[in-house]
């Protein structure tokens, strides 16, 4: 009834296109009340192996089919890039002269990330002063991505009649989402730490106040999990994938203990792994920046609702643990969520920090597609 209150057309779809789903959400706001218009969500072949050609091609059809059928204003989108495109290293430089870092990514940052700085697509972001020795350094984190890569990623997008007006990072996705929660003025200083536990990769966020700090991908996440069970019980990853949705769905009627189990045994030195790596993470930045401690760990992503997986990171990390709920607040009577057995909706928050992006991007137009890897 009071549609013309809110910001409609003018704020571009947050686009999130995993290895194995694919999800697009818009959202709108009156004052400080946020709502979302349209949500929708596509599974992909988890055989097709993602950046190929035959993955492409499923994708830009995915996306007319959400198009046609969804409730989406405009074709104006804000991607990410999966995190196989994308590379990222951590430096402690002795200058922040931007002249000087710029000789630094061609000289020496762009071979470390295995690409060239006159072809391909490098930005940074200051993390802050760190300790090494006696000495203070201060450690820029850089992105990277073959900038042939990049094409592909905005022309699946355009063959789908879609119009990216920014390509961001899934760090920058994930952070962003939890800004809004930073912003008060005692939280400047607070330590904070999210986790993105995605198909292939897990991505680790530290955070002082409204600043990144450390960033990490981990090359391990749900897809190994199914590949361990697929293996273990001889189904195939679709079969895997439904049996292991109903176990977190607390579906298991009709699901033996032998096989629940098998299920748990199967993945059980991933998880261990898994949560070892990420408590890596939190030792890492206490020795570096010599900071205060973080007090929660928030986790998003489809793998968040995996129990054994929270079980051990609650051993590894000592601190509290919380699934994040991106959608918190907003008003979401214009769209089909079921939140019967996953009530947090944590899948979806990079496609939800990508809508928010947007805000920015209708805020600031621009004509070509940005790589926003920098505003991390």
């Amino acid at each position: 009834m009071f549609e013309f209150l809110f910001k409609r057309s003018s704020c571009p779809i947050g686009l999130d296109i995993g290895h194995t789903t694919i999800k697009m959400i818009q959202l709108s706001q009156r004052n400080e009340s946020w709502r979302v218009d349209a949500a929708d969500q596509v599974h992909l072949d988890p055989q097709l192996e993602a950046g190929s050609d035959p993955w492409r091609s499923a994708v830009a059809e995915a996306l007319v089919h959400i198009l046609q059928h969804g409730r989406f204003s405009g074709r104006q989108v804000v991607s990410c890039l999966p995190g196989d495109m994308l590379k990222i290293k951590s430096l402690r430089l002795d200058s922040l002269d931007p002249t000087r870092i710029e000789t630094m990514i061609a000289s020496e940052v762009a071979p470390r990330l295995g690409l060239d700085a006159r072809t391909d697509e490098i930005r940074y972001s200051i993390a802050g002063s760190v300790f090494q020795g006696d000495d203070i350094k201060n450690e820029v984190i850089f992105f990277g991505i073959r900038r042939r890569q990049l094409a592909a990623h905005i022309e699946m997008l355009e063959r789908a009649g879609l119009e990216p007006v920014s390509i961001e990072t899934v760090p920058g996705a994930l952070f962003r989402n939890f800004q809004a929660t930073l912003r008060r003025r005692e939280d400047k200083d607070v330590v904070s730490v999210f986790v993105d536990l995605g198909a292939k990769y897990t991505t680790v966020i530290i955070g002082r106040g409204q600043s990144v700090a450390f960033v990490k991908q981990i090359p391990l996440a749900g897809r190994q999990f199914n590949e361990q069970v697929a293996q273990r019980l001889g189904i195939s990853l679709e079969e895997t994938m439904r049996l292991r949705s109903r176990l977190h769905e607390d579906q298991d009627d009709g699901v033996d203990a032998d096989t629940v189990r098998a299920v748990r045994d199967a993945m059980s030195a991933s998880v261990e792994e898994l949560a070892h790596e990420i408590s890596l993470c939190f030792k890492y930045y206490a020795v570096t920046f010599r900071g205060q401690r973080p007090g929660e760990a928030v986790f998003a992503g489809g793998e968040a609702y995996e129990p054994s997986l929270m079980d051990a990171l609650k051993r590894h990390l000592g601190v509290a643990i919380r699934i994040a709920e991106p959608l918190r607040g907003f008003d979401l009577s214009r769209t089909g969520f079921d939140r019967r057995y996953n009530p947090q909706l944590c899948e979806w928050t990079i496609a939800v920090g990508l809508a928010l992006k947007g805000f920015d991007q209708a805020d600031n137009p621009c004509q070509q597609p940005q790589l926003t890897g920098s505003d991390v």
